[in-house]
C-alpha cells in the first residue's frame, strides 16, 4: 500500500492520507465491524433501518427535467444550504441563482449519467448478502442497471450516443471493478446506502445532503463515505474536496451528538482513496463558515444580486448565453418567490 501525505497543514489539524491500491485493510481499525486482516471474524452486525435511494452522479446530481412554461408553477420548497449548492455559491453566485431559484435546466452529460450508474451499481451491491457481493456480480450488474436507468430516464438514455454505448458502459464496468481493489465489500455492513440528511441546525440553520454510505462499527464509531467516478484531485486542492464530507460530518455531528471518527473518499477514476478524521472542535469552527455561508446567501435572495463571477468553470457552465459576462441577460428575477423561498425552517420534516 502507498501512502501519500499532504503538505503539513495549520497545527492541530488532521492530515488527510492518500492510498492507492491495493487495500491491505478497509479503513480504520474495525470500522467495518470486523477485525483486522488476520483475525478471526465476528458474527453479522444488524444493518440500519431501509433508507430511501437518490439518483447520485460523480460530478452533479442528474434532475429530471424541468417542467415547460405552460405547465403550472410546482410548489417551492423553502431553500437549504448543501454541499452542492454551496460550491455553486462559491463559485458564482448567478449559477447558485440559476440553479437553486430559477431553476434552469442543464443536459446530463456523459460522465454524469456514467457517475449514477456507477453509483446505483454500488448501492445495489450493499443490498445483497456479503457473500453475492463480488467483483464479477458487481461488472455484471451494470448493463442492466443501464437498461433501468435509460427505461426510466429517455432523455439521460439519449445522451449516449448507439455507436458509443458499448465503450462507454465498458468504461463504467471498469470504474465498478477499480472498486474492489480499495475495499472489499463483503467486510462491510453499512448502517445505510444514499442515506439522505435533512435538518435544521438551532432552528435558522437549515441544511441538507445525501450520503453515498455510512458505516457503523459495533462500537458505535462512524465513517462517512462518498464515492468519485472522476480522477483524484492534486494535493493543494484535496481541502475542497474534503469539504463535502465536512459538511456531511457536522450534520451528523448535529443530529446524534457523534462525530464521525472517519472520513472517506473513493475516487475510481485513478484507485485512489482520501481519508481524514475530525473533531468537536474542528466542526464547531466549521459550522460557524457555513452559519456565515448561509448569511450571505439569503442576503442575495432578499436582493436579488446574485453577481456572476467568470472563472475556469465557464468553460463547461451551461449558461452562458444568459450570463452577463458573456453579453448574455438572465431571467427576471423572481421577487414574488422570496417569501416561499426563506420560510422559516420546520424543525422536523
Amino acid at each position: 500500500m502507498t501512502t501519500a501525505l499532504r503538505p503539513a497543514r495549520s497545527p492541530g489539524r488532521p492530515r488527510a492520507h492518500r492510498t492507492g491500491p491495493p487495500a491491505a485493510s478497509y479503513g480504520a481499525p474495525h470500522m467495518d465491524g470486523t477485525p483486522p486482516s488476520g483475525s478471526s471474524t465476528g458474527g453479522p452486525r444488524p444493518t440500519g433501518p431501509p433508507v430511501s435511494p437518490r439518483v447520485p452522479t460523480g460530478s452533479r446530481p442528474i434532475e429530471p427535467p424541468t417542467t415547460s412554461p405552460a405547465d403550472p408553477p410546482p410548489a417551492r420548497r423553502p431553500l437549504a444550504l448543501s454541499p452542492s449548492r454551496a460550491a455553486d455559491f462559491k463559485q458564482c453566485p448567478l449559477l447558485y441563482r440559476l440553479r437553486a431559484i430559477d431553476r434552469l435546466a442543464e443536459p446530463p452529460s456523459a460522465p454524469a449519467v456514467r457517475g449514477t450508474l456507477v453509483h446505483a451499481v454500488l448501492e445495489g451491491l450493499f443490498g445483497r448478502p456479503a457473500v453475492e457481493r463480488t467483483r464479477d456480480e458487481a461488472v455484471a450488474a451494470v448493463r442492466p442497471a443501464w437498461s433501468t436507468l435509460a427505461e426510466q430516464r429517455p432523455d439521460v438514455a439519449e445522451v449516449v450516443p448507439a455507436a458509443e454505448l458499448d465503450d462507454w458502459l465498458a468504461s463504467a464496468e471498469a470504474l465498478v471493478d477499480t472498486y474492489f481493489a480499495l475495499e472489499d465489500p463483503r467486510r462491510l455492513t453499512p448502517e445505510a446506502c444514499e442515506l439522505g440528511l435533512d435538518l435544521v441546525v438551532d432552528g435558522d440553520l437549515p441544511l441538507r445532503g445525501f450520503v453515498d454510505r455510512v458505516d457503523v462499527s459495533p462500537t458505535g464509531l462512524i465513517r462517512v463515505v462518498d464515492y468519485k467516478t472522476g480522477r483524484s484531485p492534486r494535493p493543494d486542492l484535496e481541502a475542497s474536496a474534503l469539504y463535502q464530507l465536512k459538511f456531511y460530518a457536522l450534520m451528523i455531528f448535529r443530529s446524534r451528538g457523534v462525530v464521525p471518527a472517519q472520513l472517506k473518499l473513493i475516487y475510481l477514476g485513478d484507485g485512489v482513496t482520501l481519508t481524514t478524521t475530525t473533531s468537536e472542535a474542528e466542526l464547531v469552527i466549521f459550522e460557524r463558515s457555513v452559519r456565515a455561508l448561509w448569511a450571505a446567501m439569503t442576503a442575495a435572495v432578499t436582493t436579488g444580486d446574485f453577481p456572476a463571477s467568470p472563472g475556469r468553470g465557464c468553460s463547461w457552465c451551461t449558461h452562458t448565453a444568459v450570463c452577463p459576462a458573456f453579453d448574455g441577460t438572465p431571467p427576471s428575477y423572481p421577487a414574488d418567490l422570496v417569501p416561499e423561498l426563506l420560510a422559516p425552517p420546520a424543525s422536523e420534516e
